[in-house]
């Protein structure tokens, strides 16, 4: 199927088709067993799953669940909204209940996939904010989402209002018999009271475009999926091991690409670690436990040493491991080269961080070897998170320190050759054609975690003030054949950063205003396709926007 490149307009609709929805009552699952698990558990269910690993681990929390009741479903992968309306279409007639891992929240749903007026749709999705077409529709959408996060969600009346049909004052049988004084009178009356009628609206619509832009302007993430799933499971008695070290390889996920920020992170990791401490404390089989880990990286090391497993390095250096990287941190002038997060142990032997299967599952899901579609890699990535399938979760451990090796190596080029520039507003970062290993990163998550690598590396090696406090715009080819490029928008990297992304609305409106010819398919929206024949015109439309 060609792509088709476009300007998709993610707006809000202006109305709640069909809702019927009481002015003060959103559409969250409040009892996430009888409102949603109670409802499918008897039904053929549609699963459209995103391709990232908050994502995959949330579906197998869920097809653990699903396992267990019996209960029938199909499995359909998604990278982005092409392929959900394409999956859509071709599975809606067996359907009618779809359940939506990371996709789905921040669009009008209902707008983009026109589905049939008994169709239920359960979103569990990170992306915020949430569409507030999706929070007050209250017959087909079921928003599976934490209602303690900030959602800061615009109250019903100041976005929606019933269309008032335009009343026919004509005034022929009543006023038959009135003075011509008193017909006047009336009209006036009424032309007053129309007048005030529009003027009231065009206020109410300004005051609703400035909430809704309010509202929309930054694109930022909530509780882990995979955390929502197990919090499911635990609530029905049936959360098991593997089911809490999956919900920790999401929230993991969310903190190694930056989506949360650091204090999310930490009161999210104490909520496991209670689980965790539950469930080691009941555990019988001591070859499953999970633990806390509190170390991170290592370097200024004996290249010899590091090439080992740990448990072969001499004894000095591991004992004294903790106080050699904090010496190499101050020396670096780096913070927080600690962190709280969790290890597993499969047997004796095999043991692995949660940042470790993160990257690993990562770049299975997206290997660039050519033999393999999106939906093998997306069924490889998927098995790789079982302990049965070891050997998976180790080849993806190699594909990880490869594409890590070469994060580290297109850092190191692009900063020796200045190749980060300013263009006022923002920083900007093209990799060329020809760049090592460039086939790395073409895909998003690849592209972003490089993205948020360079533009720390950046700010800490600069000298500039101003530069230290830009985000910053990246650039790499997707595909020379049909002259595109991936681009993605980073946020500033600040000690207080709120981790809340602007680009998405930006890149939509230097579109728009440009015709450049994109294609706004991720689920992200700071990420898209451009030609590359409109990436000038395109960035000089985004200056003179954040300028």
């Amino acid at each position: 199927m060609p792509r088709v490149y476009r300007n998709r307009k993610l707006t809000t609709s202006f109305n709640v088709a069909s809702s019927g929805c009481p002015a003060a009552v959103a559409m969250f699952v409040s009892d996430f067993r009888k409102e949603f698990y109670e409802v499918v558990q008897n039904q053929r269910v549609l699963l459209f799953v995103a391709s990232d690993v908050d994502a995959l681990c949330a579906c197998k929390i869920l097809q653990a669940l699903f396992q267990c009741d019996h209960v029938q479903y199909t499995l359909v992968p998604v990278s982005g909204w092409q392929e959900l309306e394409t999956a859509f279409l071709e599975h809606k007639e067996q359907f009618h209940y779809f359940i939506l891992i990371n996709c789905g929240a921040n669009v009008d749903l209902l707008d983009i996939l026109q589905p049939d007026e008994d169709a239920i749709f359960f979103v569990c999705d990170t992306h915020r904010p949430v569409n507030v077409v999706n929070v007050y529709n209250d017959t087909q959408i079921k928003l599976l989402i934490k209602q303690d996060d900030d959602l800061e969600i615009p109250a019903y009346d100041d976005i929606f209002r019933d269309e008032e049909e335009g009343e026919e004052h004509s005034g022929n049988e009543s006023d038959n018999g009135s003075e011509p004084s008193v017909k006047r009178t009336r009209l006036e009356e009424e032309i007053v009271a129309q007048t005030m009628k529009r003027r009231q609206r065009r206020e109410w619509e300004a005051r609703r475009r400035d909430i809704l832009f309010d509202y929309e302007q930054y694109e930022y993430h909530g509780t882990s999926s995979a955390m929502v799933m197990f919090d499911l499971a635990w609530m029905m008695s049936k959360d098991l091991n593997d089911m809490l070290w999956w919900a920790i390889v999401g929230l993991t996920d969310q903190w190694v690409q930056d989506k949360i920020t650091q204090m999310k992170y930490v009161t999210d990791v104490g909520i496991l670690q209670r689980h965790v401490s539950r469930h080691n404390h009941r555990n019988e089989d001591e070859e499953n436990s999970l633990s806390v880990d509190c170390t991170r990286i290592s370097f200024d090391l004996p290249l010899k040493q590091v090439k080992q497993k740990f448990q072969s390095m001499d004894v000095s250096l591991k004992e004294n491991l903790r106080e050699m990287i904090e010496e190499s941190a101050n020396k670096f002038g780096m913070k927080d080269m600690r962190v709280q997060t969790f290890s597993i142990h499969f047997g004796f032997k095999h043991k692995f961080l949660a940042s470790d299967v993160v990257f690993a599952t990562m770049s299975l899901m997206e290997s660039p070897e050519k033999d393999g579609s999106g939906t093998d890699n997306f069924i490889q990535a998927l098995d790789s998170l079982s302990r049965s399938n070891l050997d998976k979760l180790y080849h993806g451990l190699e594909l990880a320190k490869k594409q890590l090796r070469a994060t580290q190596q297109t850092i190191a080029s692009c900063l020796c050759t200045n190749l980060v520039i300013s263009q006022g507003p923002f920083l900007y970062c093209s990799l060329m054609e020809g760049t090592p290993d460039i086939v790395l990163f073409s895909k998003p998550a690849s592209l972003s975690l490089l993205s948020r690598h360079l533009l720390k590396s950046f700010v800490c090696s600069t000298k500039n003030r101003r530069c230290k406090l830009l985000p910053l715009v990246m650039a790499a080819p997707l595909s020379v054949e049909q002259g595109t490029v991936t681009v993605v928008g980073i946020p500033p990297e600040t000690d207080s950063s709120d981790r809340k992304n602007f680009f998405g609305r930006a890149f939509e409106k230097a579109a728009e205003g440009t015709n450049s010819r994109t294609l706004h398919n991720h689920f992200d929206l700071s990420v898209i396709e451009l030609k590359a024949e409109d990436r000038s015109k395109f960035l000089d439309a985004l200056v003179s926007l954040l300028s």
